[in-house]
């Protein structure tokens, strides 16, 4: 199951946050002090609010060796994705005005 959930999480990573904020036990409240830290990642990095929430639980809120590098991946893709998306609008207008 945590394989699964991983996979979607990769492919729709607000729909997991949604998943886990109802069906989780305080899973994002023994990872972060408040609530505004989740909302504002649901919204810019869900990938990292997710990734970040996973290390802090099983790591005992101590981000080192193979789970920061899990954590900077997780930041990377979600600039990446957002980098790429802004990119192929742009390329999307060029291709109307033309």
């Amino acid at each position: 199951m945590p394989c699964l959930l991983a996979l979607l999480a990769l492919a729709v990573p607000r729909l997991v946050i949604v998943l886990v904020w109802l069906l989780g036990n305080h899973y994002f409240g023994r990872a972060y002090q408040t609530t505004i830290w989740p909302v504002l990642g649901f919204f810019f990095m869900p990938l990292t609010t997710l990734a970040y929430a996973f290390v802090m639980n099983i790591n005992q809120h101590n981000v080192s060796g193979g789970y920061l590098v899990l954590i900077l991946a997780a930041v990377l893709i979600d600039l990446g994705l957002i980098g790429g998306g802004g990119k192929a609008g742009r390329r999307r207008v060029k291709r109307h005005r033309s």
